[in-house]
């Protein structure tokens, strides 16, 4: 830092008082050194007092002070079958008596006076002229919980909350069997009962033809409320909410109302709507907006026979906000607009009578309480036969959606959050939506980040959390910058953990971090500590060495051939992955000759140990190398193998690129196999049965 000027010396210091990391080493091991714009911008947008580079010394003296002037943290984590305590800061001549009070989760309390004199010293500092003591307060043994810790002293109050949580998330690692299920995307599963795309009932009879087979989880994408009218977003990683559900895959016909809502029998049985819902069918993509707009179509009717009978505006257990949400929809349809384009009052979020089309609140109410209703009822039937559904918690948020209106402070303007460059992606990439705040979803307490869970985790069995690093740190890309001047900003990560454990033990559901892409080292001591399953995906642990082509799967991990973001097993074998990188740019000409000669040697070196291993012949196809793959990985000692089932029948085109946009079919291709003719489906069976015999199914949690 010597070649410096002062405000530049002052602007790195001031950095990590934000969380914000001044320099990274990229996937290929080169260092990279954040710009001073680049840091400007994000600690501007992280709430520093900086209009420019000049104002860093003040800016770094404030920082410094201010984090000594507060004297207890938003925060502070009490693990189980540890000594609990707090860290406060006082001034070094403080002398008055603390008044100590623990309000329980449970509403009981607990308080005892202390002295600073009693406490163990940490450390002091001096700032601009004041020495302060950073003490640490014991705490006495506390259930399970949120709790609240307040101290008093002459007249004045500090308050921080306490979460007693759990070690590690359920269960504990020795009560983990290896178990396997099989994963579909919801809008690409099809039947003969669909309009256009999968439902919940097809969940349910995905379910009930996996578990027949011996598997004990279904897996599928997130399915969370998206914007698939106006405007139009059909990835399920940017929801309009974390905390709300798509209707898209509510089952209208299994309604309580629907045997007594004339209308929307007579929409159904009409002409034009068999018509309509005929061609959604047949059409190798989701028509999002055409299927969505049927759908609408009749959960409108049934709303209003439900307002009729006074039971629409019944909210679903444990759905607070609900209306505030039906609200927001509402207003979204009624303007045309998302909420960065409103007035206002209505950005503020006050909407009032008038600002929306009331029929279209209580239609939102009613889609929620129906998906609710059958989400529940297809999670508890997996939890009663299995080991539960596999749901996906995203990352990210809609810019224009209701958490980033709701919950606008949570989230920072200005910046988005992405990945720096790596070997799969040489520009890096930017993901389009805002992070979140490191600090300011712990002044709230949390209580976004534990609702969104909570909502998830009570209907599944297991729950995959997107790209897990997150949690102890996240690349943000300042408004008009490329991806490759983007910053790490640092996260509360053991926070975070602790949420997720206690909702995790609360809920009775497995947890899964996708660490995938751009790892520190730190991430999977924490995910095994924290007894968070990682994911092991075979096509990134192929070394091409003939010796040892594999790198094995532990034991606290997910495996599977591929995920979602990339090529099937049938394009991987073929190539077919590298051809679509280097069309769109991902991959230049050079990168994509050592791509096509690195994947030779990693077949040649799996058909190699197959072969040794007697699982492989000569003159075998693709086909057989995929069975023989799934039956190698389910012989291993991961706690779960998820089938992609459209590796059976050796789809060739993904379900979603990285990276491309609407050049490309993401998130909208339907699979070629229906739910029917997978019952059918002999060669596909035959599969299963190899996976099945290698990994028994497992009991799930309420059979043992």
């Amino acid at each position: 830092m010597f070649d410096l000027s002062p405000e530049e010396r002052a602007l790195r210091l001031l950095a990590p008082l934000y969380g914000a990391q001044t320099g990274y080493r990229d996937a290929t091991g080169i260092p990279r050194r954040a710009s001073s714009e680049a840091l400007v911008a994000v600690l501007r947008a992280l709430g520093a007092p900086l209009r420019g580079l000049a104002d860093a010394p003040e800016a770094l003296r404030a920082r410094r002070q201010t984090r000594w002037q507060r004297v207890l943290p938003p925060v502070s984590i009490a693990w189980a079958g540890s000594p609990a305590s707090v860290e406060l800061h006082l001034p070094v001549q403080a002398d008055q008596p603390l008044e100590c009070r623990l309000n329980l989760e449970d509403g009981g309390q607990q308080a005892w006076p202390c002295h600073p004199a009693e406490l163990r010293r940490r450390r002091t500092a001096e700032v601009e002229g004041a020495r302060y003591v950073a003490f640490r307060l014991p705490l006495p043994d506390l259930p399970r919980g949120y709790h609240h810790l307040t101290l008093s002293a002459g007249g004045r109050e500090w308050r921080s909350l306490v979460i007693s949580a759990p070690l590690g998330a359920y269960p504990d690692p020795e009560e983990n069997p290896r178990t396997w299920g099989v994963f579909m995307p919801l809008y690409a599963l099809r039947s003969e009962r669909s309009w256009g795309s999968g439902d919940l009932s097809d969940l349910e009879g995905l379910w009930e033809w996996a578990s027949s087979l011996g598997a004990s989880t279904v897996a599928t994408l997130p399915l969370l409320a998206a914007f698939l009218d106006g405007p139009f977003e059909p990835s399920p990683y940017q929801p309009v909410s974390r905390l709300f559900w798509n209707e898209l895959y509510a089952d209208p016909r299994r309604s309580a109302e629907f045997q007594r809502c004339p209308q929307a029998h007579a929409i159904i049985g009409s002409k034009g709507f068999e018509e309509r819902v005929r061609v959604l069918d047949e059409l190798g993509l989701v028509d999002y907006a055409g299927a969505m707009e049927a759908k609408q179509q009749v959960l409108a009717a049934l709303a209003r026979c439900a307002s009729e009978s006074g039971d629409g505006a019944a909210a679903p257990e444990g759905s607070q906000g609900l209306a505030d949400y039906a609200r927001f929809r509402a207003t979204v349809k009624q303007t045309g607009r998302t909420w960065p384009q409103w007035r206002q009052r209505q950005r503020d979020g006050d909407l009032r009578p008038g600002d929306y089309d009331e029929a279209w609140e209580r239609y939102h109410i009613y889609a929620q309480r129906l998906m609710e209703e059958q989400l529940r009822a297809a999670g508890e039937r997996a939890r009663r036969e299995g080991k539960g559904l596999h749901l996906d918690f995203p990352l990210g948020v809609h810019p224009g959606g209701y958490d980033t209106w709701r919950f606008r402070r949570l989230f920072v303007e200005g910046v988005s959050a992405g990945a720096p460059p790596d070997a799969f992606f040489s520009r890096g990439q930017d993901w389009g939506f805002p992070p979140l705040h490191p600090e300011r979803p712990r002044e709230a307490g949390y209580e976004y980040l534990a609702e969104s869970l909570r909502r998830h985790m009570r209907h599944a069995g297991f729950l995959r959390i997107d790209h897990v690093m997150a949690f102890h740190r996240l690349f943000w890309i300042p408004g008009g910058m490329e991806p490759h001047e983007g910053v790490y900003i640092r996260y509360p990560a053991e926070e975070y953990y602790a949420v997720v454990a206690l909702e995790s033990q609360r809920q009775r559901c497995s947890v899964i971090g996708e660490n995938l892409g751009t790892i520190p080292w730190y991430v999977g001591p924490a995910l095994t500590r924290h007894h968070v399953m990682g994911m092991h995906v075979a096509q990134f642990e192929l070394t091409g060495d003939p010796g040892s082509p594999m790198r094995a799967a532990p034991r606290d991990c997910s495996v599977a051939l591929n995920t979602h973001d990339m090529a099937t097993f049938a394009a991987f074998w073929q190539g077919r992955d590298i051809e679509v990188r280097a069309t769109t740019g991902l991959l230049g000409p050079r990168e994509a000759r050592l791509e096509e000669e690195k994947r030779r040697r990693q077949k040649e070196a799996l058909v190699a140990q197959l072969r040794r291993r007697g699982r492989l012949g000569r003159g075998a196809g693709a086909r057989d190398v995929m069975a023989a793959f799934l039956e190698l990985l389910a012989e291993s000692d991961a706690g779960l193998l998820l089938v992609n089932l459209e590796d059976l029948w050796l789809e060739e085109q993904p379900q979603n690129v990285p990276g491309t946009g609407t050049e490309l079919p993401n998130w909208r291709r339907k699979a070629r196999e229906s739910l029917e003719g997978l019952s059918q489906d002999a060669e596909a069976r035959a599969v299963l049965a190899r996976v099945a015999a290698a990994r028994p199914a497992a009991k799930g949690p309420d059979q043992g």
